[in-house]
């Protein structure tokens, strides 16, 4: 259940981000350029110190900014600033609050603080529309919109970030974020690229899945659903069919449902499944058709550039390297 700590990110490769505010009344997101670099380049130890409770981190916010941490974060605008964006991250087994403080904007001249339940990376969404529990609508507040009925959101995992555009200088605003301990997690984004993880899901009807952005070796090591144990472990093309199932998917974006299957299993067993998937992003998706405890158990590593290159050479899975 615990994601082991992160090493050697400054060598993984990552999605190139694109954000943006949309014109109107849906205030949703156009596109932006950002690279991994960039937006990793704010994950340092610092952020992941310790902070006492009695004593709240604070600092200002950027343009573009990563957070791990809770803290309150304030943004005072320079200049004008029409596309920002900060993406904030808890541990697996946890979920955020972003509360509004001290907002001093101008929500008639067009500035905007939308918070979206989950990640925007490059037009797509995580979790996708497939596996997150509300429609796509209601994860998206506006401060504008809302304004003082609600001034505080709380994500459905452990990922969030805020959209903001900001047209005066000196218009400024501040975000308070803490970390609430989930204890039945479900869509994980991995701050690590090697771990191990348990994700269960105790008999409830949704889809739940842990995502990888990085290229791993991935080893699935047990996998059980409450209809179907002491089967002997094997893949059918058929899973979808059962209701209960594992997915392992592959691809260079964030919505799972636009991700390529790699295999499923719908019987349980205890073992080891080893895959090698050379893809920006991999995930290992569980549905579950709420009738049984589903429960699955794997760990990861980052591939290294050898593994990467025959990995390349690979007619399954070259298509991680062509997308």
């Amino acid at each position: 259940m615990r994601v082991m700590e992160r090493t050697f990110r400054e060598q993984l490769f990552f999605l190139v981000l694109c954000l943006s505010v949309l014109k109107g009344d849906s205030r949703y997101i156009e596109t932006n350029e950002i690279s991994k670099d960039e937006l990793f380049s704010f994950f340092n130890s610092e952020l992941k110190r310790e902070t006492p409770e009695a004593l709240m981190y604070r600092r200002p916010l950027r343009c573009l900014d990563m957070v791990a941490v809770e803290g309150q974060f304030t943004f005072t605008a320079e200049r004008p600033q029409l596309s920002c964006a900060a993406f904030f991250m808890a541990e697996p087994n946890e979920v955020l609050t972003v509360e509004y403080d001290n907002v001093d904007i101008d929500c008639r001249g067009g500035d905007l603080i939308t918070v979206f339940d989950g990640w925007v990376m490059k037009g797509e969404k995580f979790p996708s529309s497939q596996d997150h529990p509300l429609p796509l609508y209601e994860r998206y507040v506006d401060y504008c919109d809302s304004g003082s009925v609600r001034r505080s959101v709380r994500s459905s995992q452990n990922v969030a970030m805020v959209f903001f555009r900001i047209h005066n200088a000196g218009s400024s605003f501040t975000l308070t974020v803490r970390k609430h301990i989930n204890p039945f997690p479900c869509n994980v984004i991995s701050q690590s690229p090697e771990g191990s993880y348990t994700m269960v899901i105790p008999q409830q009807h949704r889809n739940c899945s842990f995502s990888i952005i990085y290229p791993v070796a991935i080893d699935v090591s047990e996998f059980s659903l409450g209809h179907y144990n002491n089967f002997p472990k094997r893949s059918m093309p058929g899973c979808a069919e059962s209701g209960d199932f594992v997915q392992l998917l592959g691809g260079n974006g964030i919505d799972t449902s636009k991700l390529l299957p790699i295999t499923d299993l719908c019987i349980s067993f205890t073992g080891p499944t080893h895959m090698k998937i050379g893809c920006d992003n991999t995930v290992v998706r569980m549905v579950s058709s709420g009738k049984f405890v589903s429960r699955v158990s794997f760990s990861y590593r980052l591939l290294d550039s050898q593994e990467l290159q025959t990995i390349k050479l690979n007619n399954v899975e070259d298509f991680c390297f062509n997308n």
